[in-house]
């Protein structure tokens, strides 16, 4: 495996060697990693409304964001009391998806719900 390695390596060099033909003349590429930031997240909500059944939220939760029963029973009972409650944190796409989903999802059902996103701090 050396052998082809150190072969390749010098085929490489004698490619980039200059006019000449002279292996000093080569240039040297340097490959530097850039520093990669972690992409944004984006909070997903749901917003109270005074129309839209308990069941059918409890019911968006479970098909759109993957909670059990319990645990969309819970994050509907914070939207019903605080107004509003965050029901995940995704990419900017998926979060994007989600709100899409939910929404168009409502209004085929004929209710009122919100769902928004907003970029977490």
């Amino acid at each position: 495996m050396k052998t082809y390695m150190h072969t390749d390596v010098h085929l490489i060099a004698t490619m980039m060697a200059g006019p000449s033909g002279d292996e000093n003349d080569t240039d040297v590429i340097t490959e530097t990693k850039p520093k990669t930031k972690r992409p944004p997240l984006y909070k997903v909500m749901l917003l109270n409304d005074d129309y839209t059944p308990m069941e059918f939220v409890v019911h968006v939760l479970e098909r759109f964001f993957g909670l059990n029963h319990a645990q969309a029973f819970e994050i509907m009972l914070t939207v019903h009391k605080k107004g509003l409650a965050v029901v995940g944190v995704f990419s900017h796409e998926i979060a994007e998806t989600k709100v899409a989903q939910v929404m168009d999802y409502a209004r085929r059902h004929q209710h009122p719900l919100q769902c928004t996103m907003e970029k977490e701090e």
